[in-house]
Order: C-alpha cells, then sequence, then structure tokens
C-alpha cells in the first residue's frame, strides 16, 4: 500500500484537508495505492504558479526548452521500471506492457522536443508597398491536461510535450482510476529539474477540476475521454472562452472485401479488439464483412476468441486483463444481454465470471443490424459486432451512418477499393489491411462526435499555439 501527494510547483504537497483517493487493482479487486485528492485553494494556487512560471518559460528559447524535454525523456526510462510497475497495478496491464508504455512515451517526448528549430510563422504580401505582414506562433498560456486510465502514460506526455515545447505551462489532472502512476512522473520531472511550476500534477474530484478548467488563467482544456466529458469541459470552456481540443469516443470498423487476407483480417481484429481489454477508443467495434465471405470470417473469429486468455496480467503477459471497474463490466454484460434479446447470436462468451477482479471474457456477437445499440453505441471492452453486406456501397454507407468517426479500417487486395473507402469513409483515420495504433508522427483526431482538434504531430503541435499578425510599416 503506497500513498501518494499532489505535485505543485517543483513541490510535493500535503493539503489540510484532503481526502483520499482510493485506488483499486481492477485485476483483483483490492485498494493498493491512496491518492490526497487536492482541495480548491491548492488546486487555484498551482493555477496561479503555473501562470506565473510561463511568463518566463515562453521567453526561454525553444531550444532550450527541448532540452528540458530530453532530460524528461532520460528521467522517465531510468524510471520506466517504477512508473511500469505502478501503471500496471492500477490499470491491470503487465509490468511489461506497463514499462513499454513508458518507453514509449519517452519517444513521443523526445519527438515533440525536436520541433523546437520548426516552429515557423508566416512572412504574407501586404497590399500596402511600405508595410509586411508577420505571423507569429505564440504560446496560449496555461493548459489543463484531463488525462484517461487506458493510457495514461502515453497519453499524459502526448499532451504535455507539445503543450511545454511550444512554451505553455501545464496542469495535469490523471484519471481518478490511475493516478499514481502519473504522480511517479512528477519524480521524474523532479530528477529533470524542469523549472518550478512549468509542469504540476493533481489528483482531484469533478468539482475542483471545474475550478480550474473555468479559472481565468488557463487558456486551453486538452481531453481524452467520454462524449459526456467533452460535453463538460465544452461547458467549462465558456467562462472564459479557453480553447479546447477533445479526443472522444470511437466505434472503428472494420469492412472485409472478399478478397481479404481473411486470416490476417480475423488476426488483427481479435488483437485489436482484446488489447487492453478492448479499452482503446480505436479499438474495431464493428465489423462489416461481405456476405459471401462473412461465415468463414466469422469461424475464424470464433476460434480465435475461444484460444485467447484472460486473467491477472501480473502472472502472464500474453493474458487479456479485466476492465477498469466493475460498472464498466455491469454496463457491457448489459448491452451484451439487450443484443442478443434484440436478435443478436452469441458466438462466445457473454458471461460475467466467477472470481475476483473485473474481468470479461472476448465476446463475438453475430446477426447484428445496423441499428442495433451494439453497432451504434461505444461498448469499450471485448465485445465485437458483426454485420454482413452485400455490396462496397452499403458497407461504406453502414460504416458512415454513425455518430462517431475516429478510426477506420479496411481490408482488401484491390487498390480500386482501398481507395474509394479511404476517400470516402468519413473517419478521422483509416487503415489499410492493419490495425490502428496512432504514429505520433501523424495527427489522431476524430470526426463527428468522436471530437474536435487533435493529438499528435505536427498539426497536434500547433494546437497548443495562437497566431499574432504583426502589420510593420516600414
Amino acid at each position: 500500500m503506497r500513498h501518494y501527494q499532489n505535485f505543485v510547483d517543483d513541490e510535493f504537497i500535503q493539503p489540510a484537508r484532503a481526502p483520499s483517493i482510493e485506488v483499486c487493482n481492477p485485476a483483483t479487486g483490492t485498494v493498493i495505492a491512496t491518492v490526497d485528492s487536492v482541495e480548491p485553494d491548492d488546486a487555484i494556487r498551482a493555477v496561479q504558479c503555473a501562470a506565473a512560471a510561463q511568463k518566463t518559460w515562453r521567453r526561454m528559447p525553444a531550444i532550450e526548452r527541448a532540452r528540458v524535454l530530453h532530460r524528461l525523456a532520460d528521467a522517465l526510462e531510468a524510471r520506466a521500471q517504477r512508473i511500469g510497475d505502478a501503471l500496471a497495478l492500477e490499470s491491470g496491464k503487465s509490468p511489461m506492457h506497463g514499462r513499454s508504455e513508458v518507453e514509449y512515451a519517452a519517444e513521443v517526448t523526445r519527438y515533440h522536443a525536436e520541433w523546437a528549430r520548426r516552429i515557423t510563422g508566416e512572412i504574407i504580401p501586404s497590399d500596402n508597398h511600405d508595410e509586411n505582414l508577420l505571423l507569429f506562433r505564440e504560446p496560449i498560456g496555461v493548459v489543463v491536461c484531463l488525462i484517461p486510465f487506458n493510457s495514461p502514460v502515453y497519453t499524459l506526455m502526448r499532451k504535455l510535450a507539445p503543450a511545454l515545447i511550444t512554451g505553455n505551462t501545464v496542469i495535469v489532472r490523471p484519471s481518478s482510476y490511475t493516478p499514481c502512476s502519473a504522480l511517479e512522473i512528477a519524480l521524474a520531472v523532479q530528477e529533470a529539474g524542469v523549472p518550478a511550476g512549468v509542469i504540476n500534477i493533481m489528483a482531484m474530484n469533478h468539482l475542483v477540476a471545474e475550478q480550474i478548467c473555468t479559472h481565468p488563467a488557463v487558456g486551453m482544456i486538452t481531453l481524452t475521454g467520454s462524449v459526456g466529458a467533452g460535453r463538460k469541459v465544452l461547458e467549462y470552456s465558456q467562462v472564459n472562452i479557453a480553447k479546447v481540443s477533445l479526443e472522444l469516443g470511437g466505434k472503428t470498423p472494420a469492412i472485409i472485401e472478399p478478397d481479404a487476407n481473411l486470416a490476417q483480417a480475423a488476426a488483427d481484429i481479435v488483437r485489436s479488439k482484446t488489447m487492453n481489454c478492448g479499452q482503446l477508443c480505436t479499438s474495431v467495434e464493428r465489423v462489416y464483412v461481405h456476405e459471401t465471405v462473412a461465415p468463414k470470417l466469422i469461424t475464424l473469429l470464433r476460434h480465435q476468441f475461444g484460444l485467447r486468455q484472460w486473467g491477472d496480467r501480473s502472472e502472464n503477459h500474453d493474458w487479456m486483463g479485466p476492465l477498469i471497474h466493475n460498472n464498466a463490466r455491469l454496463h457491457i454484460h448489459q448491452m451484451v444481454e439487450r443484443a442478443i434479446d434484440d436478435g443478436a447470436v452469441l458466438e462466445c462468451g457473454g458471461v460475467i465470471p466467477e472470481g475476483k477482479g473485473f474481468f470479461y471474457p472476448p465476446t463475438l456477437l453475430t446477426g447484428c443490424r445496423q441499428d442495433m445499440e451494439i453497432v451504434q453505441e461505444e461498448t469499450f471492452g471485448p465485445v465485437l459486432a458483426v454485420v454482413t453486406y452485400r455490396t462496397l456501397d452499403e458497407a461504406i454507407e453502414m460504416a458512415n451512418d454513425h455518430q462517431f468517426g475516429l478510426a477506420s479500417m479496411v481490408y482488401s487486395e484491390s487498390h480500386r477499393t482501398i481507395m474509394r473507402v479511404a476517400n470516402e469513409i468519413e473517419a478521422g483515420e483509416c487503415y489499410i489491411n492493419r490495425i490502428p495504433d496512432d504514429p505520433y508522427q501523424g495527427h489522431h483526431a476524430g470526426w463527428k462526435r468522436s471530437g474536435i482538434g487533435g493529438d499528435d504531430g505536427l498539426h497536434g503541435m500547433l494546437a497548443f499555439t495562437q497566431t499574432r499578425l504583426v502589420v510593420a510599416r516600414y
């Protein structure tokens, strides 16, 4: 049992009246740590410290900020074992995958540090002969980063690194389910010599989060989370007209054409669906398969789902781990039951297992229709819905007939089919003959209710800037 304190202005603080958040290991259901829930006064002080630090941080040459980020990446790698172990305990990941996530977070930190000499403005021709128009890229100020539970270490650095390289300072609110790894990262922040106030990491309840997000000194709020959480952030942003970046839900469709490599498609789909117990916003959730190859694909999926073992990943890192909490498991199971009542065929899974932990077996549902809840609503778990189609027109129409538009997949050996889907799919990402994995040099951004703005790459970095036009008459 460990106890964690919040990190403000380069110090770990002990609030006078701080209630504790109990952190549970979802693989066992036992409490493994307690974390102080920051009080409003300390939260407001953190914003003030971040605002004060930003005045100096933004004036530091970008290459100097990059050196700080490189030191932070080094510190993350040096602490990968400890941070990864904390992540594994609080999330149900294996220790090996916990360490891998930390190492990947260090990579994305270095990637954004390399933008230091590439943050460019523009010189624009003026209509007047004796002046120039200069467009500068400037930092926004204090950025609030709201972090989810499913990939909390990577997502934290995915937001923090581009915010810092562009001259902003940050307030990080980790998920209450996975705050321990974030506060372990705070130790790396200290070791890297990040100036005081530049990075502040605090666990808090929703009321305190609202007070921070609506503080006048906050210029931007970036969230990875649910659609409901995104709506709350939009409410918060209205108070001071803060900029928002929202990466929200997904319902990734996979279109399987008759000429697809079905064995590869099935293996990829099962891997995507069971990775982190399906708790990934880009995890495939609905499969549209041509009716001529549907029986073979379903047989392959059923077989591979049946082979997929699950359990405590501290015992075997190849197993599928648990859902983050029991309410998530109950919600998913109720969706499966309603789908069966509505005519879906349960091929495997679909039961709540006995024993400790919040496990749910890989579940395959066939005979699904486009209007079913299981096809229209995100499960965020190891449940896959299969729908058949007759023509590619029909498949594309059903894939696009949806509230979400984050990631998409198509399996085909025809370049004409591939390019047509790539051009017509209504999603921010399209993966061809492979599963989604969000390359950090690309741009991870959703359409429709899947979000506003996005992370990664040049465009994700520039999201943390605002422009200033200087009209210089000479």
